[in-house]
């Protein structure tokens, strides 16, 4: 058995002997009851799947073709708060309302993966799998800064800030597409800082995969079952992996990196929302949108026809 996963039954274990004692508290022993009850299940499917990695001489084994990849139906999606303090954190959560409401219109199944948030209902960083029909060539091209010009709520003069967020979208890879030596991967198992209840914050559902190689870390922690956080976060270490390989190829790894998600300084832009002049101007293309609020529902498609198209 791989060791990490043995280590993980043992502290199963040891929270399960922990909460016994509380069976005989009459008021805590249904609370009790349901939280033994999820770890003897995490501990069941632990013990069921032997961490589920695909077997590998390699470090891995990258076989997907930039074909394959272009016809995905999921794709991931990472929204991060850049430059511009608390209006950032805010901007963030425009955009994920932006592209959620886009994907709902397409009809795509929208699944969290991984959440942090900071005060007021600021989005500091949030991953997203989106699953649907042309997902990925739809988004493919959002990645990059965003900037935001507008008053915030808490300026008093009525001065306009700057604020940018990162958007980093990736194409789902298949563990046939990419298969990850289990040696190679650090596992760990912690307890969600999120909402979702008792469960999601007492009980180590949520998962760390570190891939020793290259340094790549991942968190997945808004399932209740441990076993789904590891799936998942496999799935977002495979794309990330997929993604610094074809960076690799190009012998331009700094410089795509750069062009995709930049270091979210305000200079560092392929599209600003102005809010005083009701205007979103892409400036890969030189092309703007007066329909601000219609686009931040959701409204994407004339400005990705346009960009695809160029």
């Amino acid at each position: 058995m791989n060791n990490y996963i043995e280590e993980q039954i043992n502290k199963l274990d040891k929270q399960i002997e922990e909460i016994k004692p509380l069976l005989q508290d009459p008021e805590m022993a249904d609370l009790a009851k349901g939280e033994i009850k999820d770890l003897e299940q995490q501990k069941a499917e632990l013990e069921s799947s032997a961490f589920s990695f695909q077997s590998s001489e390699n470090s891995e084994s990258l076989t997907a073709d930039s074909e394959a990849i272009l016809k995905t139906d999921s794709c991931i999606l990472e929204i991060r708060s850049a430059a511009g303090g608390d209006e950032a954190g805010l901007f963030a959560g425009d955009l994920l309302r932006m592209y959620t409401r886009f994907a709902q219109n397409k009809g795509w199944k929208v699944e969290e993966l991984d959440r942090s948030e900071g005060k007021l209902g600021q989005v500091k960083e949030i991953v997203l799998k989106l699953s649907g029909k042309g997902s990925y060539s739809h988004l493919k091209y959002e990645s990059g800064v965003h900037r935001v010009q507008r008053v915030p709520v808490t300026e008093s003069s009525g001065r306009i800030h700057t604020s940018t967020a990162t958007v980093a979208v990736l194409p789902e890879i298949t563990d046939a597409q990419v298969t990850i030596n289990p040696s190679d991967i650090a596992f760990e198992a912690f307890r969600s800082g999120g909402a979702g209840g008792q469960n999601v914050n007492k009980v180590s559902t949520a998962v760390r995969l570190t891939h020793i190689p290259t340094g790549i870390i991942v968190t997945c922690q808004t399932e209740r079952s441990q076993l789904q956080n590891r799936e998942n976060a496999l799935s977002l270490l495979r794309s990330k992996l997929w993604e610094a390989e074809q960076q690799k190829k190009t012998g331009k790894v700094m410089e795509q990196r750069a062009v995709q998600v930049g270091s979210g300084m305000r200079s560092e832009k392929i599209r600003t929302y102005n809010f005083p002049q009701n205007r979103v101007t892409d400036h890969r293309i030189n092309k703007s949108w007066h329909n601000l609020d219609n686009i931040l529902e959701g409204d994407l498609d004339d400005i990705i026809k346009a960009i695809s198209v160029c």
